[in-house]
């Protein structure tokens, strides 16, 4: 008897643990999160006309509409009216989240960055050694929507002139769409890709 009522003890305790940890706290954490930053809590989305065309913490491509839809053979080209993220490794595909793993010395690396230097070069119209890191790198997710002020800045002549817009309001756009130092001194200013590109969609 003695062992049945420690399994039905065992059997209690388990139950109520579950109740406070798998339902209680995950609803209570939760329900403070929706109160207390409800865009956040939702996956940080950005819509365009009510229709949520993605988020601000996930990057995503820019890319012209291919010309054989059904050929997975066939390179997308960058749209040249658009802000372009950096490189992912993935294809921004949240599903394949994760970096190259090569090396900084690996010569296949070392390769598809002199490829991609000469490539931004000649989309933005800068000399190769104008080319941020950024622009020729992957983070560590593949994921990212952020880049570099300087990245940012490299684009804007080539964004304004496809979309026949001033040079200096491109330049006020991405003024107001860079973020500083995270706590005042960590890491870069930056400036997010999606919610810039989302601000350009609604000039029209």
């Amino acid at each position: 008897m003695r062992i049945v009522r420690n399994h039905l003890a065992a059997l209690r305790m388990l139950l109520v643990f579950t109740v406070l940890c798998g339902l209680a706290y995950p609803l209570l954490v939760t329900g403070v999160a929706q109160a207390a930053f409800p865009g956040k809590a939702d996956g940080s989305r950005v819509e365009l006309d009510g229709r949520v065309v993605g988020s601000s913490l996930i990057g995503q491509d820019f890319d012209l509409p291919k010309k054989h839809p059904g050929d997975p053979d066939e390179a997308a080209a960058p749209d040249p009216k658009w802000f372009q993220p950096r490189p992912s490794a993935g294809g921004y595909d949240p599903l394949a989240s994760g970096a190259s793993n090569l090396g900084p010395n690996d010569p296949d690396l070392v390769a598809t960055i002199k490829e991609r230097r000469a490539a931004v070069a000649a989309f933005d119209g800068v000399s190769p050694a104008r080319v941020p890191a950024d622009a020729v790198t992957a983070s560590g997710s593949g994921l990212d929507a952020d880049i570099s002020t300087a990245y940012a800045a490299e684009q804007v002549d080539r964004v304004a002139k496809a979309r026949g817009l001033g040079t200096a309001e491109v330049r006020r756009l991405v003024a107001a769409h860079t973020h500083g130092r995270p706590l005042g001194f960590l890491g870069e200013p930056y400036v997010d890709v999606v919610t810039l590109n989302l601000a350009l969609a609604k000039l029209g």
